[in-house]
């Protein structure tokens, strides 16, 4: 009678289980909406993307496996994959988590500008690409991420070959576009850069939100940038009370200036941002 009524109990479980992902299944079908967050890993960058269909890219980890609890609070409960991770360069404070996340996430590849680094973090990283045999790819300029949905990711910096490179200046630098709308996120990339894609691209930078680079230091947010971005918001990605005074004066004197508002993970913490491919808005 006991083991009867286990297997009815077993069954009705199992028909709420199916029921439950159909459900959850036809949901994510019909959701027409992106979303972008900002997390708060203190002084460095990660930033998930979710396109209309689920599909996940991780833009960085911050610097430590803090970032696992990061995740869990914005991704779907049971979800343990990321179609793709974008290490924009290989500082501490945008590859350092990504280790964590190798180990507990099913990865569908890893992008990196090909620019290299003697730190322990920067080998543990690569040996863990290695070891779980994920495929390892070399942003270059025009990239596309095609996530196919509407929504897609191009990178726009670096042009060529980096691997003797500066970190900072090796910084992959890209845009998420979804429709009407479009993301800036620009990694640690220093002002030299910032002049590079003013001159090549023009007013076609505009972005209607931008993430400052290297965390609102006064090494980027150049004037001329700016201008031709026009961004109606600046996201700051930075650690309350850093030892580096992120973000500088400097930059927060010229984003009033030019009457850009901001926002600042230090501030607000976690960031998340949904578009319906027409507007944005704040969670």
């Amino acid at each position: 009678m006991q083991s009867h009524t286990k297997r009815i109990a077993l069954v009705c479980l199992l028909i709420f289980i199916s029921v439950y992902l159909l459900c959850y299944e036809r949901s994510l079908s019909k959701n027409t909406n992106s979303t972008v967050s900002f997390l708060d890993v203190g002084q460095g960058d990660a930033i998930l993307v979710t396109s209309p269909s689920g599909k996940q890219l991780l833009v960085d980890g911050g610097r430590s496996k803090n970032i696992l609890g990061l995740l869990e609070e914005v991704m779907p409960r049971f979800d343990h994959s990321l179609d793709l991770i974008i290490g924009t360069h290989p500082d501490a404070d945008h590859i350092g988590g990504l280790p964590a996340v190798l180990q507990e996430y099913e990865v569908g590849g890893v992008l990196e500008p090909g620019s290299v680094s003697d730190s322990k973090i920067y080998k543990t990283l690569e040996e863990g690409i290695v070891e779980k045999k994920i495929p390892h790819l070399l942003a270059r300029e025009n990239m596309v991420i095609d996530f196919g949905d509407g929504a897609y990711f191009i990178v726009v910096f670096p042009y060529q070959d980096v691997s003797n490179w500066e970190t900072n200046n090796s910084s992959i630098v890209g845009v998420y576009v979804y429709k009407n709308t479009s993301f800036m996120l620009t990694g640690d990339a220093p002002l030299a850069t910032e002049m590079y894609l003013s001159k090549k691209y023009g007013t076609r930078l505009h972005s209607d939100v931008l993430k400052l680079g290297h965390h609102g230091s006064r090494t980027s947010s150049g004037e001329t940038f700016l201008k031709l971005l026009n961004p109606g918001l600046a996201i700051i990605s930075a650690g309350k009370n850093n030892s580096y005074g992120h973000p500088h004066k400097e930059v927060m004197d010229r984003l009033k200036k030019m009457m850009i508002p901001s926002l600042s993970t230090a501030e607000l913490g976690t960031l998340i941002f949904t578009t319906n491919g027409e507007t944005i808005s704040l969670k």
